[in-house]
């Protein structure tokens, strides 16, 4: 282990979890790895809402194949792909019992975390390329970048399991975009709808809230889960589950955590903590 992956690796061992792992890795592909005691680097984790941002690159794919449409309606009356992606549509957190939408707002005028929204599209992504979204995500996103441990096991919103590894390499096509062209990946990490509030679960309301397309947006939000020194640019998400990622354009490095403590309070501190941590060490000696 290197003597930054070692000081990694205690930064971590503090953590109120019994595994964790943690990687980093820049455009070059330079990589640190961490695990705490007894931990394999390549021991999978439910990502919980993690699987989200994974998912949304597979609808980018089909929006450049000519699938779907970003501004084609879908979801509540009015709202389009563009809003789902971005939890702007109005709907609730989940789908009513029976399987229906259940709307809480008119669509564009709150930031509303919504895993119902990623349920329609999964549907709509089946609906439109006649291969169910499980088959459609492994092959145009796990496949295509040689994930070997990723797979989606149910809802678009919430039931991906993967490993720091594969995440990893995640990052590394979110730095250098090979699945995807440039310029939509640009409109994807920028704010849709950018204006307005909403609440950012664990870290409270938000004003502006700013939200990509499946990624969440670090802008100038306080509390945050990423590190103050983290550019304003930076994206990814975090889950319920104890897992988080993020890939801070302007440092040119992402960076990966999983663990199986669920969310809560201890990760609002460890994970700015670490990301600090990571910023500075990349900075002062570079992977």
């Amino acid at each position: 282990m290197s003597e930054i992956a070692a000081s990694l690796a205690e930064h971590i061992a503090t953590w109120p979890a019994e595994h964790v792992v943690v990687g980093v890795s820049d455009r070059s592909r330079n990589r640190w790895l961490a695990t705490n005691s007894g931990t394999e680097v390549d021991r999978p984790f439910p990502l919980a809402s993690v699987t989200k941002a994974l998912f949304s690159l597979a609808v980018l794919v089909a929006i450049e194949e000519g699938s779907v449409s970003l501004d084609e309606p879908a979801g509540p009356p009015g709202s389009t792909v563009r809003h789902l992606l971005s939890h702007a549509s109005g709907l609730g957190p989940d789908l009513a019992d029976d399987g229906g939408l259940r709307t809480v707002a008119r669509p564009g005028v709150r930031r509303l975390y919504s895993n119902a929204g990623f349920v329609v599209l999964g549907r709509l992504l089946t609906e439109r390329t006649g291969i169910d979204h499980r088959q459609y995500f492994r092959e145009s996103v796990v496949e295509p970048l040689g994930l070997t441990d990723t797979i989606l096991h149910g809802s678009p919103a919430a039931e991906a399991t993967s490993t720091v590894p594969d995440l990893l390499l995640v990052a590394n096509e979110l730095l250098e975009p090979t699945l995807i062209h440039p310029s939509t990946l640009a409109t994807a990490t920028s704010a849709q709808f950018g204006e307005l509030a909403g609440v950012l679960p664990g870290f409270g309301r938000q004003v502006p809230n700013p939200w990509g397309l499946g990624f969440e947006l670090r802008g100038g939000k306080d509390p945050h889960w990423t590190a103050a020194e983290n550019s304003p640019g930076t994206f990814g998400h975090f889950g319920r589950s104890g897992t988080m990622f993020w890939v801070d354009p302007v440092a040119g490095i992402g960076l990966v955590a999983l663990t199986d403590q669920p969310f809560g309070p201890w990760a609002a501190d460890a994970w700015p903590a670490v990301s600090h941590w990571v910023l500075g060490a990349h900075e002062s000696n570079g992977p």
